[in-house]
């Protein structure tokens, strides 16, 4: 039982196949950015030192589902969707903790903060509700969590967090627009795997010809999303300190 989800060293893996090749590449890049991030800590001013702890965070807790998730895969060869939606449900309320470190000098508050996590968490949780526990009512659901979903990237572009970004100085506003994008087109790739994952019996039932393994697209994707994040905090805390 205890090699059930871990990838024999031994175990080759196919030329051509690019699903387990982007999880190992994951796995990697997320590891190697936590500890990038957790050695920079004592080269970074208090001011940022939280910010970009919990980038390295971020980062960390990936690389160990990816470990996870590219052994399940390796065995099983079936998305570990359990396993994505735990790592989400952990990582991406910390990427909106990191909104609230970048404003808070400016005046952002503890209740922006938690109704940024409590969108992030709806977001997740009827994601998952749709796709893996009531797929038949996959439309229902999948719009809760769009809803959630655009509401962040409203508070990111147009609401609180863009004016206290805007009121913080140049530094935070241009990281702000940076993580802003990584919000509106990065994130975006969620939803659609959502929609060719749970397109049988529904009204988008087409989006399940597209003929794309989404697994690659959100090894890919989870990649940059959470490194580049990672690194326009970095960034940011460099430039303003």
């Amino acid at each position: 039982m205890d090699h059930l989800f871990l990838l024999d060293a031994t175990m080759a893996i196919s030329k051509t196949d690019y699903v387990s090749f982007t999880f190992f590449v994951g796995t990697m890049a997320m590891m190697a950015a936590a500890v990038f991030f957790f050695l920079e800590l004592n080269n970074t001013s208090k001011e940022w030192r939280t910010s970009v702890l919990v980038s390295g965070l971020i980062t960390f807790i990936a690389a160990v589902h990816y470990y996870y998730m590219r052994g399940y895969y390796a065995e099983t060869h079936d998305s570990p969707t359990f396993f994505r939606y735990v790592d989400w449900l952990l990582t991406v309320p910390l990427m909106c903790v990191e909104f609230y470190l970048i404003t808070k000098k400016a005046g952002g508050t503890t209740g922006l903060l938690w109704k940024m996590i409590l969108a992030s968490v709806v977001m997740l949780v009827t994601g998952y509700w749709g796709e893996a526990v009531a797929p038949a009512q996959a439309t229902l659901w999948g719009t809760i969590s769009a809803i959630a979903y655009f509401y962040i990237v409203y508070e990111v572009w147009m609401g609180d967090v863009k004016k206290l970004a805007t009121g913080a100085g140049t530094a935070v506003a241009s990281a702000n627009a940076a993580l802003g994008w990584f919000v509106l087109v990065g994130w975006a790739i969620y939803p659609l795997g959502y929609l060719i994952g749970t397109a049988d019996g529904q009204w988008y039932a087409s989006f399940k010809n597209i003929g794309i393994d989404m697994n690659i697209i959100y090894n890919i994707g989870d990649a940059v999303n959470k490194i580049g994040f990672g690194l326009v905090i970095y960034s940011l805390s460099r430039k303003a300190a």
